[in-house]
């Protein structure tokens, strides 16, 4: 099983996150939501991996 990476893996990180900014400027709270939870899904479906996807969820609602 592959593990979910934890090391910085962004190429330009600052551009990528004005970019993902940009893509919610104009969206109202129920669209950003919408592009998010798209989003998400789509990265998800691209990585596949199960396990993978069970431990980035995990680490996501640690502290929540």
């Amino acid at each position: 099983m592959t593990r979910l990476n934890h090391e910085p893996n962004i190429a330009d990180p600052d551009g990528f996150y004005e970019e993902l900014i940009a893509c919610q400027r104009d969206l109202d709270d129920e669209r950003t939501a919408l592009f998010q939870a798209k989003l998400l899904l789509l990265l998800a479906n691209h990585v596949g991996d199960r396990g993978v996807l069970a431990e980035a969820m995990q680490a996501a609602r640690r502290g929540l």
